[in-house]
């Protein structure tokens, strides 16, 4: 009789990060900081009335969203304009804008479907005079042009891909924030799409991983 195999082991549980962790990794101005701290007493505020994101990550922000959030830009960081899809809570947009606040051209577009979360986003960027713009549309039917197209918790690779589409032409890059599942995600996804990709190691969970893609080209026409 074979051995029963063994489950995989967990990776250790990550220490954790405050403000001042975050800012020593990060390299973050103190005026930065006090705008992420604002964010987050605006985002437990806004979270006990409807679901930003799970409360049980909000203990953990600094790592949890703050450091989740802001590694993009030490992927492309001269990257200066950004379209965040399903922002939701502003998560990763509201981060790239408060690290990227004081550049002359930065510009970071928060496109959210749902109204009340649109409410709450237009209320961070104005209390913290950050700039982004929130749109409220459906992703795939917002076309701006930038240089780097975003999304954390949106969808599935091959839906997301679809989404993104309208942003992805030229030189503009996808830059997309998964978890355990990527590799089954992009399997999936090169069913329907053709793309480069390049998997980047996370700076806050280590089974996740920063997925860029370029050059995408649809291959059926029916997206699931």
């Amino acid at each position: 009789m074979s051995a029963a195999p063994q489950p995989e082991a967990r990776p250790p549980a990550p220490e954790a990060l405050g403000a001042d962790g975050f800012q020593a990794l990060s390299g973050a101005t103190d005026a930065q900081i006090s705008d992420l701290e604002r964010y987050r007493q605006m985002l437990e505020a806004g979270n006990a009335v409807m679901n930003l994101v799970g409360p049980a990550s909000l203990p953990d922000f600094w790592r949890r969203h703050v450091l989740d959030s802001s590694q993009l830009l030490t992927v492309i960081p001269g990257a200066n304009r950004w379209a965040d899809l399903g922002s939701g809570a502003g998560l990763p947009g509201i981060v790239l804008a408060a690290l990227l606040k004081g550049r002359g051209n930065a510009r970071v577009y928060l496109v959210e479907s749902m109204a009340k979360r649109c409410r709450f986003l237009n209320e961070v960027v104005t209390v913290l005079d950050l700039p982004a713009e929130v749109i409220h549309a459906r992703a795939e039917v917002v076309d701006r042009p930038v240089e780097v197209v975003t999304a954390r918790a949106c969808a599935p690779m091959v839906r997301l891909l679809d989404f993104a589409r309208p942003y992805l032409r030229g030189e503009t890059v996808g830059l997309f924030l998964k978890g355990q599942d990527v590799v089954s995600e992009l399997t999936e996804a090169t069913r329907y799409w053709k793309f480069e990709v390049e998997l980047h190691p996370s700076q806050s969970d280590a089974r996740g991983r920063v997925v860029q893609v370029s050059g995408l080209k649809p291959l059926r026409k029916v997206i699931p």
